[in-house]
């Protein structure tokens, strides 16, 4: 009895401790735990991998459509794109990186956008305890340019050296062969293909095929070619230029019949032999009295001698003549007067507002009493303006006059909108057929000249007209008008720069047309600026700023050919910051090879950083040109 007592008592006690299930408990969850603790070491290792794969893959994508820039995608040669896809994918994603196994990759393009996939294999660790050796990870990427709202001017020096070949100097008036205005008119199409993809029959390299612009983006181009001038007026509504300008021009001087009076009337005699010219002595008439060139008095009196033939003495050879005086007082009257006696060379004010034709309408000329003895003339207007009110130098040494630009100095400011209420602001008409320089005894001269000869006229480049920006979906009229430059004239940088920046700007006189797209979109600013040399004027040029020996509307002194130069270039460089300030990328391109170190420096530092580039060929430029395109369209992932 007491054995079974024993037994049921001790069987009661181990069932009723539970100290020992943890070790039962325990074994049974071993088997789960271990499988949740392999899935999330292994699934971190899956996921660390596809990111890195995918980063990787995105990498090569982007490089090789960066690559492969506004050209062609290429498989083979040096530095192809598809090698540079590779090479990108491999700098990110090294070959058993995180353990992995076998890895697969590729990139191939189509229409512009380039794809790639890579697959990896990764074998398994503690998952495999579970039979589950190993995954394969597939990832997809795809990179393509897409264009923002972009509108993009371009500043373009169409000098007389644009007819040179590069690395040359000439002095002819055309084109010569391999001409840098025949390079640069094919690298400016060869941009338009670039980033508007639209062909045109220069040959690019991989050029579209497209027609039309397809985009859904608004591109839009402007062009503002310079040399002395830049020709904008017809552009602008008529109320930015003024009704009245100052020109180096003439005054005529009339008289007209104030009173007439018969003097009378007497016989002469010839105090020689008439024998063989009797006649011609005896009849005709003439007159006396005018007063010279020199001089514009009030009144002046001629007495006019009319001669007829009396009679001949053979005997005596002598011949007699009967002489009819008429005495005629002459008035000066310089506004109705029919007779003209001279001219004044001088600085007027001349009525041009005969030139408007309404709001935004133009004629082609006004109407001036400048002409050939006094008469009217047509003075023709293709476009070109003078400049409004500057601040003067005084000293002859320019350098950081106008950085930061002075408030007075309106014809430095990108944006102040003209008006006839605040002087000084309005622009000017050039009117070449009006301005004349003066001098005496070959010397220049601001005194008043009074001849009645012709003087030198002042020398005028206008160039081709500028464009606004606007779109250009089809070729056609784009390449029309990129042919139609035709160079000419010496070299004012800061002229071209400062009205393209005006036409580039969305808060100045265009601010109506460039501030957004018609959606209200954001839009992204170019301004490319092309030039092929240094700094170049003359005091005889009719610039922006009139005959500038004489009308003097940028210094306080005659200037030189060297003070314009100094002139240019610090005007330059203030325009330079002004337009970076706007948030406006400005390129910077040299052309020909014909630069010098310090002009070279200055366009550098004229360019956003990193926008600056020189080209001593044809061939340079247009790469650069298509560099330049590809830079402004976004390179984008889209997949």
């Amino acid at each position: 009895m007491t054995r079974k007592v024993l037994s049921a008592s001790f069987l009661t006690r181990l069932g009723r401790d539970i100290a020992g299930n943890t070790i039962a408990l325990a074994a049974a969850a071993m088997i789960p735990l271990a499988g949740l603790i392999g899935g999330g070491v292994d699934m971190s290792r899956l996921y660390l991998t596809k990111t890195r794969l995918q980063q990787a893959c995105d990498a090569g994508a982007l490089a090789g459509r960066k690559a492969m820039g506004s050209g062609s995608w290429t498989t083979s040669g040096t530095g192809n794109t598809a090698s540079r896809a590779s090479e990108l994918f491999s700098a990110n994603f090294k070959t058993n990186a995180y353990g992995t196994g076998t890895l697969t990759k590729s990139y191939t393009e189509s229409n512009g956008t380039v794809s790639g996939s890579a697959t990896v294999s990764v074998p398994m660790t503690i998952m495999r305890v579970f039979g589950m050796t190993q995954r394969n990870l597939s990832v997809n990427c795809t990179a393509k340019m897409e264009i923002p709202n972009t509108d993009v001017m371009f500043v373009l020096d169409v000098t007389g050296s644009m007819n040179c070949a590069p690395g040359t100097t000439c002095s002819s008036s055309s084109p010569v062969s391999g001409a840098k205005i025949t390079g640069l008119k094919s690298a400016v199409k060869c941009f338009y293909e670039a980033l508007v993809k639209v062909n045109t029959a220069e040959v690019c390299g991989n050029d579209p095929t497209a027609t039309t612009y397809s985009g859904t983006a608004q591109i839009r181009l402007g062009f503002m070619p310079y040399s002395v001038n830049v020709n904008v007026g017809k552009l602008l509504p008529t109320t930015y230029l003024a009704d009245n300008w100052a020109y180096q021009t003439r005054q005529g001087v009339f008289y007209k019949l104030g009173t007439a009076a018969d003097a009378g009337s007497y016989e002469q005699t010839s105090n020689q032999s008439r024998t063989r010219d009797c006649n011609s002595w005896a009849i005709g008439s003439d007159a006396t009295g005018f007063p010279s060139t020199s001089t514009t008095p009030a009144t002046f009196t001629v007495t006019t001698s009319t001669y007829t033939f009396v009679s001949y003495n053979s005997n005596t050879d002598v011949c007699t003549r009967r002489v009819n005086q008429s005495s005629t007082v002459y008035t000066r009257d310089d506004a109705d007067g029919t007779y003209f006696h001279t001219w004044i060379y001088k600085q007027r004010t001349l009525n041009v507002s005969d030139l408007k034709a309404g709001a935004t309408a133009w004629n082609d000329s006004s109407r001036q009493r400048i002409g050939e003895d006094g008469d009217y003339i047509d003075a023709s207007w293709a476009g070109c303006i003078e400049e409004r009110q500057t601040v003067k130098n005084s000293d002859g040494t320019p350098a950081g006059e106008w950085e930061p630009i002075p408030t007075a100095a309106y014809d430095m400011n990108i944006d102040m909108i003209p008006s006839s209420t605040t002087a000084g602001s309005q622009w000017g008409p050039i009117l070449a057929d009006t301005v004349w320089g003066r001098y005496t005894n070959g010397n220049n001269t601001t005194a008043d000249v009074i001849t009645a000869n012709d003087l030198t006229d002042a020398r005028l480049y206008c160039t081709t007209q500028a464009r606004k920006l606007q779109s250009w979906n089809t070729s056609p009229s784009f390449v029309t008008y990129v042919n139609s430059f035709t160079p000419s004239g010496n070299t004012y940088h800061d002229i071209g720069m400062l009205w393209g920046a005006r036409f580039l700007s969305p808060t100045g006189i265009f601010a109506s047309e460039n501030a957004a797209t018609s959606n209200g979109g954001a839009i992204q600013r170019h301004l490319i600026f092309m030039t092929d040399g240094d700094t170049q004027t003359a005091t005889e040029n009719y610039s922006a700023y009139g005959a500038s020996w004489w009308d003097r509307r940028q210094t306080t002194y005659a200037p030189n050919d060297t003070n314009l130069d100094d002139i240019v270039n610090a005007r330059l460089t203030a325009l330079c910051t002004a337009i970076k300030n706007k948030n406006i990328t400005l390129w910077v391109v040299s052309y020909g090879g014909n630069v010098n170190a310090t002009t070279e420096a200055r366009l550098t530092a004229c360019a956003t950083p990193g926008k600056f580039f020189s080209a001593s060929s044809t061939a340079t430029l247009i790469s650069n040109f298509k560099q330049i395109a590809s830079e402004i369209a976004e390179l984008r992932l889209t997949s």
